[in-house]
C-alpha cells in the first residue's frame, strides 16, 4: 500500500480526548503552523470508544478528523486493543496476563491482556470493526495502526500453556521425537505423555526455554496479523496497515511481525543532552531507551532491517521521555539532528510522542510538543523549524535507501536463548550473568563500525538464506556474524558460501556453537566454518576485566592496532591451522591464543575475532575490513557522515556535528543543500555550528 511521498510525514500523536479544555482549533492551527502533515489518533482509549459492554460512542473523533482534514493534516487511526476497559476486566478476569503460572499481574497499567483468549478476541474484533467501519472512508485517514507496542508480556496463562503443548505436538509429532530433539534424557526429563510436560516457571532446560520464547513470539505475530486482516476487510487500496513496534519487547520478533504489514513502524526513544555528544562522554547502557549517538543509528538500522525497506517513526522524543526523576529535554538543535539521522537511515515519517504533555496518568511527565501550560515554547519552536526543513526538502528525502559499508547479521533466536541462558558475565569480578549477552556482542561490532565512520545495515538471520550468497557478496562485501549462537546448518553454510564467493566474513564468539535447538554442536567450533577460517577452538574463558591485545611486527593483511585495543568479557582458545594472526593477547596465559585471525577462503576471506572487542579494537577491525570505503568520512571526532540513495537515484549526504564546539567539513564533491538551496563545490569547507546538521545532494 502506498505511503505518501510528497514530503516526510511529520507530526505527533494527538489525543484531544485527553485535553483538559476544549482547544481543538487552537491545536490544529499550531500544528499547521509547525508544518505538521500527520497525526496519530485513537489507539489508547477503548473505554471511550466502548464505555460499557456493547455500548458504543463512535462519533467523538469526527471533529478531530474534520479539523485535521481542513488543514491538510492526514491521520493514522489506531485500534485500541492494547489497553482493555475495566468492564472487560470485570466480565472476564481470566484474560489478565499471568506472569508466572497462577499469578495474574493485576490491573491498572496497560497490556495486561492475554490476547489469545477467545473472550478478549471476540470483544477486540467487535470494537475494531466498529471503529474502522465508522472512519475508513474519511478522507483524512491514510492508514491504520493495529494495537500498539505488542509483545510486552510473556504469557503463563493456563490456556496459553495448553496451546504450547498443541504447538509442540504439531512440530514434533510424538513425545519420543521431542525427547530426542530436546535431549530430555538429561536429569530424567523424558516424557511418556504430552501431559508430562512441566510448566515453564522453574524450567532449566535450554531447549525448552528457546521453544517457549519462540512460541510466545508466534502468538504476538499471529495476533497482529489477525488484526491486520480484519482491518483490511475495510481498508481502501490507498490506505496502509502497520503496528508500532517497541523493539525491546520480549515477544516482538520484528521481521516476522512486519511480514504481513504494509510498512514497518516503531518508536526509537533515546536519551538526549550530553548522551548524544561525540565523542561519547560516558559508557552507554541500552534498554528500551538507548544511550549514545551510535545506538540511535543502530535503532534506525534495525527498523530498516525488519522489511529491508523504509519505515515510519510512530513515536519518538518530543521532550523528556521518562518519569520526573529523569528529565532530559534536548539541547537546541538536537531534535533536528536526531530526526535527520533517522531520515538518513530510511525513516519516511517522524511523529512525536506526543502533542501535549499530559495532566494526569502514568505519563504525566513524559513531555509533549506543548508543555503543561499548553503554550508554545522552546520545544514547539525547535520542532517547527524542523518542520520547515522537511517542507523545503520535499520528496527528495522520502523513502531513502541508506548506504552500508558493513552488514551485521541479527538473530532474534540467539537473543532469546542468551536472555534465558546468558553466556557472558556482567563486567566486574562477581561473574553475574548478563541477560543482554547477545546485544553486548552485537553492539560491540556495530559501535566499532560507527566509531570508524562507517555505515551499517542489519540482516536478519532468517532473511539470509533467501538471498544468493554470491550476489550478496558482490553487493555487500563485508558481513559480520558475531554471537550467532543459535543457527541452522543452512545458515552457517550460507555464511561459508558468502565468503567463498568473494565476501569478507567477520565471525565473532559463539557463532556456530549451537544448533537451532540450542544444542551444543558436535563439530569443532565454529561449526561448518572452522576449516574455511583456518582455525578451531574447543576451550573458552570468561574474563573479569579487559585484556590488552598486541599486533605482530608485520602483517601481510595491513591490519594495525590503535592504543588501548583490548578484548573483553570472553576469550576463545583459538588454535590456528593456516590462518594469519592479526592480534594476540598481551597476557601470560591467554597470550598463547590469537585474538584476531584472517584467512583467505575461495574468492573471499574469513576473519575470526575470538573475544568481545572493546571500542578501539572493534573500530580497528571495521576500518581495516572496509578500507575501500567512500571518501565521505567524518573530518572531526564530533561528526558523523552518512549517505542514502533517493527513490530517483540521487545520492544524499547527511553531515552532523554532535557537539557544542563548531566544526568544519571539507567537501569531497559538489553538492547542494536540500534545505537552503545553497550550492558548494569540491573542496569547499562546510561550516557546522553547535548541534548542527546539513543535508546535501550530490550535483556531479
Amino acid at each position: 500500500m502506498p505511503i505518501p511521498t510528497d514530503s516526510i510525514l511529520f507530526g505527533a500523536a494527538y489525543y484531544h480526548e485527553y485535553q483538559p479544555t476544549e482547544r481543538l482549533d487552537a491545536d490544529m492551527d499550531l500544528m499547521k503552523e509547525a508544518h505538521f502533515t500527520v497525526i496519530r489518533v485513537g489507539e489508547s482509549v477503548w473505554s471511550t470508544w466502548e464505555p460499557d459492554n456493547g455500548v458504543f460512542d463512535l462519533d467523538w473523533l469526527q471533529p478531530v478528523l474534520d479539523a485535521a482534514h481542513a488543514r491538510g493534516i492526514q491521520v493514522i487511526l489506531g485500534t485500541p486493543t492494547y489497553a482493555a476497559p475495566p468492564w472487560l476486566a470485570r466480565l472476564y478476569p481470566e484474560i489478565n496476563v499471568h506472569r508466572s503460572t497462577g499469578q495474574p499481574m493485576g490491573w491498572g497499567a496497560r497490556q495486561e491482556i492475554d490476547y489469545t483468549h477467545p473472550a478478549f478476541l471476540f470483544h477486540a474484533e467487535r470494537i475494531i470493526r466498529k471503529i474502522i467501519a465508522r472512519y475508513v472512508d474519511h478522507p483524512a485517514v491514510i492508514g491504520f495502526q493495529v494495537d500498539n507496542e505488542p509483545g510486552n508480556e510473556i504469557f503463563h496463562n493456563p490456556g496459553v500453556f495448553q496451546k504450547f503443548i498443541g504447538h509442540l505436538r504439531k512440530q514434533y509429532g510424538t513425545v519420543e521425537e521431542l525427547n530426542r530433539e530436546w535431549g530430555l534424557t538429561y536429569w530424567s526429563h523424558r516424557l511418556s505423555d504430552w501431559a508430562d510436560l512441566w510448566t515453564p516457571d522453574s524450567n532449566a532446560q535450554p531447549q525448552y526455554a528457546l521453544a517457549w520464547r519462540r512460541f510466545q513470539a508466534e502468538l504476538t505475530t499471529s495476533y497482529i496479523h489477525w488484526q491486520a486482516e480484519v482491518v483490511r476487510e475495510y481498508a481502501r487500496e490507498d490506505q496502509f496497515v502497520t503496528t508500532c513496534i517497541s523493539y525491546e519487547r520480549p515477544t516482538a520478533q520484528d521481521d516476522a511481525l512486519t511480514s504481513r504489514l504494509d510498512v514497518t513502524a516503531g518508536n526509537p526513544y533515546y536519551r538526549m543532552q550530553d548522551h548524544l555528544a561525540l565523542p561519547a562522554v560516558a559508557p552507554t547502557r541500552q534498554s528500551w531507551t538507548t544511550e549514545g549517538t551510535w545506538s540511535l543509528y543502530a535503532t534506525a538500522d534495525r527498523m530498516f532491517s525488519s522489511k529491508q525497506a523504509p519505515f515510519l517513526v510512530t513515536e519518538t522524543n518530543a521532550q523528556a521521555i521518562g518519569h520526573a526523576h529523569q528529565n532530559e529535554p534536548a539541547f537546541d538543535g538536537q531534535w533536528r539532528q536526531a530526526a535527520w539521522a533517522l531520515v538518513s537511515r530510511g525513516a519516511s515519517m517522524i511523529e512525536y510522542w506526543h502533542w501535549h504533555t499530559l495532566h494526569f496518568g502514568a505519563e504525566t511527565f513524559w513531555g509533549g510538543v506543548l508543555p503543561h501550560s499548553l503554550e508554545p515554547g522552546r520545544v514547539y519552536q525547535q520542532i517547527k523549524e524542523l518542520g520547515a526543513d522537511f517542507a523545503a526538502a520535499g520528496d527528495l528525502v522520502t523513502g531513502l535507501t541508506p548506504d552500508a559499508d558493513i552488514v551485521l547479521v541479527y538473530s532474534n533466536d540467539t537473543n532469546w536463548a542468551l536472555q534465558e541462558n546468558p553466556q557472558l558475565p556482567l563486567p566486574g569480578p562477581d561473574c553475574q550473568p548478563d541477560p543482554r549477552s547477545y546485544q553486548a556482542i552485537f553492539d560491540a561490532f556495530y559501535r566499532g563500525a560507527f566509531e570508524a565512520g562507517l555505515q551499517s545495515r542489519l540482516l536478519h538471520a532468517g532473511q539470509m538464506t533467501d538471498l544468493d550468497p554470491a550476489e550478496y557478496a558482490a553487493a555487500q562485501p563485508v558481513l559480520v556474524a558475531a554471537g550467532l549462537a543459535i543457527a541452522s546448518d543452512a545458515e552457517l553454510l550460507w555464511l561459508r558460501s558468502y565468503a567463498a564467493a568473494g565476501g569478507h566474513l567477520i565471525l565473532g564468539i559463539r557463532t556456530g556453537y549451537q544448533d537451532q535447538e540450542a544444542r551444543a554442536r558436535l563439530e569443532r567450533k565454529p561449526a561448518h566454518l572452522a576449516e574455511a577460517a583456518g582455525l578451531f577452538y574447543d576451550e573458552f574463558s570468561t574474563l573479569a576485566g579487559p585484556v590488552d591485545v598486541v599486533a605482530p611486527s608485520s602483517s601481510e593483511s595491513g591490519f594495525t592496532l590503535s592504543p588501548g585495543a583490548a578484548g573483553a568479557r570472553w576469550i576463545d582458545g583459538v588454535q590456528v591451522q593456516g590462518a594469519e594472526v592479526l592480534a594476540s593477547y598481551d597476557h601470560v596465559h591467554f597470550g598463547r591464543w590469537p585474538a584476531v585471525t584472517t584467512s583467505e577462503h575461495g574468492s573471499g576471506r574469513i576473519t575470526y575475532v575470538g573475544t568481545v572487542p572493546n571500542e578501539a579494537l572493534a573500530r580497528d577491525i571495521a576500518a581495516w575490513a572496509a578500507r575501500q570505503g567512500s571518501d565521505w568520512r567524518p573530518n572531526a571526532d564530533s561528526q558523523t557522515v552518512t549517505g542514502a540513495t533517493s527513490r530517483s537515484g540521487e545520492q544524499l549526504r547527511f553531515v552532523h556535528n554532535w557537539s557544542w564546539t563548531p566544526s568544519s567539513f571539507k567537501l569531497p564533491g559538489a553538492v547542494r543543500d536540500v534545505v537552503s538551496g545553497e550550492s558548494f563545490g569540491y573542496g569547499d569547507e562546510l561550516e557546522l555550528g553547535a548541534w548542527d546538521v546539513r543535508v546535501l545532494v550530490e550535483t556531479e
